[in-house]
């Protein structure tokens, strides 16, 4: 049996806080994003941030593009006409963000949500959204005995039983293991009174999109709720596009606690250029799918690293060399290649780091160090 982890959440409401403000920093500190503070040289390679290698071909704007006189649309119209042309929903399951962070934090308070299943490990903001929320987390933890897969669609139930909520990222970040969409989608028609919420942050890299993408079942499955983000497939960080796809009486309730004008005119404005990146879309797609077998195949016959994950577009790896993971962060950084440290991530404690995939010749890059490493 896979038992589910509960930890208590004093925190989540500040009058019965015990964090200090430096207790909080510090919080937020240890699970800041990928590379977020690295200051590289023009050489330096940061497989810590898991985004398109490449940039998509919307050509080189400036601010007399945009009409940043007037106020953007209120309910961030341009996003909403992007999902409508690019995957034929309908504006009214569209629920434009401020980024797809901006859907993580709005879920749990405007659904009224007080106990959430989450995997462990997982990204750390679902975690610290429900607690702000005043949420009780339960987290059910993915081992490396099955390569951190889900369990049995029974264990997952009986996991359930006493959330309403279960939040889970497809592909998983850090692990880069999928979700079956089957699975999720036979639990939502078991439990309709709880919710079902698909982070789809990297799904775009997964070879089976978008037939593997639960967006096109929310007007079947009211009890399904996909965050989806533009920003790591279309290479765009600084530039925050997201959206909450849902039925529409769900994007109605989400409405009454949502923020108005979180979205930017230049941020409606690029989400329409995207319309233009088939080609980008489809090459991005191939490269990645390419580089994902070849790093497999290659790390198959490397000593001191075992692989994960890879369903997206990075890996989570164990490194079991002959020296520290501090030693092997201080040799890959002397050559100006930054992975992301994993052991911050409940589960992962034992030498784990995850790696982008780039461009092939940058991959390589990585590729030689690691394997030099390993025989130093």
């Amino acid at each position: 049996m896979v038992r589910a982890r509960t930890l208590s959440s004093p925190e989540a409401r500040i009058e019965a806080s015990p964090f200090s403000l430096l207790t909080l920093m510090n919080s937020l500190f240890y699970h800041r994003h990928g590379g977020a503070g690295i200051n590289s040289g023009t050489e330096a390679l940061d497989f810590s941030v898991n985004i398109s290698p490449i940039s998509p071909p919307i050509g080189t704007l400036t601010l007399n593009d945009f009409a940043l006189q007037a106020y953007p649309s209120i309910d961030g119209k341009g996003i909403k006409d992007f999902y409508k042309a690019r995957f034929g929903l309908n504006n009214a399951m569209v629920l434009p963000l401020n980024g797809a962070i901006e859907g993580i934090y709005l879920l749990p308070r405007a659904l009224g949500l007080r106990h959430i299943l989450a995997l462990s490990p997982s990204f750390y903001e679902y975690e610290r959204a429900a607690r702000i929320a005043g949420a009780k987390v339960t987290f059910l933890p993915l081992t490396a005995d099955n390569g951190f897969r889900l369990p049995g669609i029974e264990q997952l139930a009986e996991a359930l039983l006493h959330a309403d909520a279960f939040v889970v990222a497809n592909p998983n970040n850090p692990t880069g293991t999928e979700v079956p969409p089957e699975m999720i989608m036979a639990l939502a028609s078991r439990f309709p009174y709880k919710w079902f919420i698909l982070d789809e942050a990297f799904i775009q890299f997964t070879p089976e999109f978008p037939d593997n993408s639960l967006m096109y079942q929310v007007m079947a499955l009211k009890n399904v709720v996909v965050v989806h983000s533009l920003t790591k497939f279309y290479a765009l960080p600084g530039l925050r596009l997201g959206a909450v796809i849902a039925h529409p009486d769900v994007i109605g309730r989400l409405l009454y606690y949502k923020e108005p004008w979180t979205v930017n005119a230049i941020a409606e404005s690029v989400a329409m250029l995207l319309l233009n990146c088939g080609a980008y879309e489809d090459e991005l797609r191939d490269m990645i799918i390419s580089e994902r077998e070849r790093i497999t195949t290659l790390f198959s016959g490397m000593e001191g690293i075992r692989l994960a994950g890879g369903a997206a577009n990075f890996f989570l790896a164990q490194w079991n060399g002959g020296c520290s993971l501090d030693a092997l962060f201080s040799w890959l950084a002397e050559r100006q290649l930054y992975v992301r440290d994993c052991r911050n991530f409940p589960g992962l404690e034992e030498n784990y780091f995850r790696f982008a995939i780039r461009r092939p010749v940058e991959n390589d890059r990585l590729l030689d160090a690691l394997h030099s490493a390993s025989l130093a």
